[in-house]
C-alpha cells in the first residue's frame, strides 16, 4: 500500500484537511525555510552568527526530513509523533534563539511555527485514535 493509500485509510478527526492541502502548504514552507535557514546557516558559516544560534535549526531539519520516513516509510505513527514534537520543539528553540539576532527570520517563520503547531495536534490525534 502507498503512503497516499495508507494515510486514506487511516481514522482522522472530522476537522483533518483533505490530503491534497499538504503539497502547496508544505511547498510555501520549504521556501520560507530555505531563504531563513540559508541565511542563518550562511552567517554562522560567515561567523556572523554564533554556531549555537544554527544549531536548532540544523536539529529541526534532521526532525522534519525524518517525519516523511516515520509516518508513510514506517507507518510507525508512535515515532513520528515524538518526531514532530521534537521538529516542534526545536522550532520554537531556533525562533528563539534567532530572534535577538535576525528577527526577521524568527517573523518569517511564524506560518511555520503555526503549522507545525497545527500538525502535531493532527498527528498525535491520529495517532490516538489508530492505536
Amino acid at each position: 500500500m502507498d503512503s497516499y493509500t495508507s494515510y486514506a485509510t487511516l481514522i482522522k478527526p472530522s476537522w483533518s484537511p483533505p490530503a491534497w492541502v499538504f503539497g502547496p502548504v508544505w511547498t510555501v514552507l520549504y521556501i520560507i525555510i530555505a531563504a531563513t535557514y540559508g541565511t542563518v546557516f550562511y552567517k554562522a558559516f560567515t561567523r556572523e552568527l554564533p554556531w549555537v544560534v544554527a544549531l536548532p535549526f540544523a536539529l529541526n531539519l534532521v526532525f522534519n526530513f525524518s517525519y516523511t520516513y516515520l509516518q508513510f516509510g514506517l507507518k510507525n505513527y508512535t515515532l513520528a509523533s515524538v518526531d514532530i514534537l521534537l521538529v516542534l520543539g526545536t522550532l520554537i528553540w531556533a525562533l528563539i534563539a534567532v530572534y535577538p539576532y535576525l528577527k526577521w527570520v524568527a517573523l518569517a517563520n511564524i506560518p511555520y511555527l503555526l503549522w507545525v503547531s497545527f500538525a502535531t495536534v493532527l498527528q498525535l490525534t491520529v495517532t490516538y485514535l489508530n492505536r
